[in-house]
């Protein structure tokens, strides 16, 4: 991709209509590890592949999963340090929401908040649009609720969605998920599944996997998931991976 002088500011459109610096940021969230966020009947769950470059690095440090008030969660793909500014954005709207209405921030509107303030970073020259895609979701009075805003501004809800390098992978497995008949507990497992089944160990050996959700279990409050939840969904994925590779074996054996 090269954007021949037309890529030198976010404000400069080219020839053919298309703005550089927003597509080398989409690119941002394409060589970042896959994270995804399901809305079930009763909640939402969030999943990410949390990619080690070096077996040095303390497990629990660089989460990128962050939670926005006590109803409402976020996972990132892209680049962490502006993932953390567009959450650090999003506590401040749901604060202010709070102090003027006395009451919880519906997702949708935080979505539109959200959205508005990625966007204004794609309007001028002085700034560069952040490098992430940011996926929310929470329990309001309105229900479970999960938006996703990409780099451009441009903000979806969504029933199931996926962002990061092997976002295409993981979108074609939530779509075969029956997510409207499915409880939160069901898909931490599925969502475990999903990102083993997506990560490429040839070239991201070392990741961990992080779970949170927001869900009568929870109290529909954002939390990590219990570890008793998070082992039981890790293990089935881990088994699940072991089945089709020893199903892809048996096959290669057939043929021979």
């Amino acid at each position: 991709m090269s954007g021949n002088g037309y890529d030198l500011s976010a404000s400069t459109y080219s020839p053919v209509g298309r703005v550089f610096q927003v597509e080398y940021a989409y690119k941002a969230v394409e060589n970042s590890g896959t994270a995804i966020a399901l809305k079930t009947k009763d909640g939402v769950v969030f999943a990410v592949e949390k990619i080690y470059t070096s077996k040095m690095l303390e497990p629990t440090s660089n989460t990128r999963i962050q939670t926005i008030d006590k109803h409402l969660g976020m996972v990132a793909s892209g680049l962490l340090p502006d993932a953390r500014q567009i959450a650090n954005r999003a506590r401040k709207e749901a604060a202010s929401y709070r102090d003027f209405y006395d009451d919880d921030i519906p997702v949708k509107f935080l979505n539109d908040r959200l959205s508005n303030f990625v966007q204004a970073y794609t309007l001028y020259s002085h700034v560069r649009p952040f490098g992430c895609s940011a996926l929310f979701g929470g329990v309001d009075r309105h229900g479970p609720a999960l938006y996703m805003v990409e780099p451009s501004g441009v903000s979806w809800g969504f029933f199931g969605c996926a962002a990061g390098k092997a976002a295409n992978a993981a979108r074609a497995e939530i779509e075969k998920l029956d997510l409207q008949n499915m409880t939160s507990l069901e898909a931490t497992v599925e969502a475990a599944k999903i990102i083993y089944e997506c990560h490429d160990e040839l070239k991201d050996r070392l990741f961990q996997l992080e779970l949170s959700w927001v869900c009568p279990q929870s109290n529909n409050q954002h939390t990590v998931v219990p570890a008793d939840v998070f082992a039981a969904a890790e293990k089935a994925a881990i088994d699940a991976q072991a089945d089709d590779s020893s199903d892809e074996e048996s096959d290669e054996s057939d043929e021979d």
